[in-house]
Parts: structure tokens; C-alpha cells; sequence
């Protein structure tokens, strides 16, 4: 029964820590995946936006050869930083995770040899401790032979008892001592490579994020250096627009007459504009700041 299974505290441990391990390493492959989309994403939204700058760019402003060559350089940057991640984590993340699945069925298939083991260990062991009755049971047939059998061979039949007896119980030996080598050779192994597989998290981890952190620290070093080099193109096209005003170019309206009548001189040297009205230089309402603006327009 079960109370009587072959329990093993240290190697329930050992499979404790590989499943918790597998959880971890899954789910850093899941959320590394999540990363790597999400610098893909960044990548193609980048590139979009140094592809509006182009087009804004007019060709004849300053540094148009050098915001195109600064884009370039960008949209290889990103790729680059994607595929060392890729190289450098995920595929490093695919490798580690590889090995899992092998012990894994190794452990399962561990378990069914103990199962075959405790059912060899208990049948042998039945038959090492039989009680009285079952032994009776089992010769009852043999007995009825005996009583009608005649004195002389009585004996013999006893002997051939023993000896199918003697038979069983050898056949259970030995069906024992293969199904506990088969077991103790896979428990072996599992007991050395568990433990190993166990420690070697912490290098790998440590690998991991040390390569990540790597290449960003030169992925934003970089990308800052090409960041400099745009502020410094762009600098110099403010510093050469600067001082000139970009002309705004309004769509030509038509003054109508009454609008003409509105705004002509009235007597007193001012203009005339609705109710209000101006001297010179004084200004007596919106109106009239208005009026000034057209009549500069026209």
C-alpha cells in the first residue's frame, strides 16, 4: 500500500527545486520575448519618425546629408541592438530551458520504475512472510492428490510442492533485483544531475541580465552620440534661420467698397471707423487697430 512506498525526502526536494526552477526560466523566456517585441516596436517607431523629419527637411537647409546619414545610422543601431539581444539572451534563454523537458521525463519515468520496484518488493516479501492459510489455499489441490495417490509417491508430491514453492519465490527475487537496479540507475543519475542543474541558475542568471545591461549601456551610448549629432544639425539650420522671419503667406482677399468707405481719412487728419475714431498716432478702438493692419496690407 501506500503506506509502505519507497519515500526518498532529499530527492523530492531535488524535483521541488527543478519544477520551481522551470517556472522561473519560463517565465523569464516569456517576459524576454515581451522585451524584444517591445524594442522591435520601438525600432519601427523610431524609424518612422526620423523618416518625418526627412521629409520636413527641405533640401535646401543645411545639414540635409548629415540628418540622412544620422537616420541611417539610427535604423542600424536599433537593428543591431535587437539581433545581440537575440543572440546574446533569447537564444542563450532557449538553450538553458532545452534541457528541462529531458529530465523532466526522466523524473516521471523515474517514478514508474519506483512503482514497478515497491510492486517487486512487496510481491517477494508476500511470498518470504506468507501466512499459514494462504499457504494452505495454495496446497489444498496438491493434498487431495496426495490422499488418493498411492504411499509411495506421497513424497515425491511434497518434494514437487517444495520445489514450485522454491521456483516462485526465486522468480520474485529475481524480478525484485532487476527492478531495483533499473531503478537505482536512473535514481542515481537524477540524484547527481538535479542538484548541479539547480546551482547552475545563478550563472546563468547572472550571464543574463549582465549581458542585457550591457548592451543597452552601449546601445544608449551610442544612440546619445547620434542624438548629439541631430541637436548639433539642427542647431546650426536655427542659428542660420534665426535672424529671418519665415514668411507666412496669406491668400489675397478683397476689400469691398464699404470697407474702403470705412477706413478713409476723415476731416480731422484721423480715420474714420464706425463709432470710434483715431487721431494721429492715438488709437480709439479695435476697430481701428484693425483698420490700420488692412490698410497696411493693401
Amino acid at each position: 500500500g501506500k503506506a509502505d512506498e519507497t519515500k526518498d525526502e532529499q530527492f523530492e526536494q531535488c524535483v521541488q527545486n527543478f519544477n520551481k526552477q522551470l517556472s522561473e526560466g519560463t517565465r523569464l523566456q516569456k517576459d524576454l520575448r515581451t522585451y524584444l517585441a517591445s524594442v522591435k516596436a520601438m525600432h519601427e517607431a523610431s524609424k518612422k519618425l526620423t523618416e518625418c523629419l526627412q521629409e520636413v527637411y527641405e533640401p535646401d537647409w543645411p545639414g540635409r546629408d548629415d540628418t540622412n546619414k544620422i537616420a541611417e545610422n539610427n535604423d542600424l543601431l536599433w537593428t543591431d541592438f535587437h539581433q545581440k539581444l537575440v543572440d546574446q539572451a533569447l537564444l542563450t534563454m532557449d538553450t538553458y530551458l532545452g534541457q528541462f523537458p529531458d529530465i523532466k521525463s526522466r523524473i516521471a519515468k523515474r517514478g514508474r520504475k519506483l512503482v514497478d520496484y515497491d510492486s517487486a518488493r512487496h510481491h517477494f516479501e508476500a511470498l518470504q512472510t506468507a501466512k499459514k492459510k494462504d499457504e494452505t489455499k495454495i496446497a489444498k489441490p496438491v493434498s487431495l492428490l496426495e490422499k488418493a495417490a498411492p504411499q509411495w509417491c506421497q513424497g515425491k508430491l511434497q518434494a514437487h510442492l517444495v520445489a514450485q514453492t522454491n521456483l516462485l519465490r526465486n522468480q520474485a527475487e529475481e524480478e525484485l533485483v532487476k527492478a531495483q537496479k533499473v531503478f537505482e540507475e536512473m535514481n542515481i543519475d537524477l540524484q547527481e544531475e538535479l542538484p548541479s542543474l539547480w546551482n547552475s541558475r545563478v550563472g546563468f542568471y547572472v550571464n543574463t541580465f549582465q549581458s542585457i545591461a550591457g548592451l543597452e549601456e552601449n546601445f544608449h551610448k551610442e544612440m546619445s552620440k547620434l542624438n548629439q549629432n541631430l541637436h548639433d544639425v539642427l542647431l546650426g539650420l536655427d542659428k542660420q534661420y534665426s535672424g529671418n522671419a519665415f514668411p507666412i503667406k496669406a491668400q489675397p482677399r478683397s476689400v469691398n467698397s464699404n470697407w474702403k468707405h470705412r477706413l478713409s481719412p476723415s476731416r480731422g487728419g484721423g480715420t474714420s471707423c464706425g463709432k470710434g475714431s483715431v487721431s494721429t498716432g492715438v488709437l480709439k478702438s479695435p476697430c481701428c487697430q484693425l483698420g490700420s493692419d488692412l490698410i497696411a496690407y493693401i
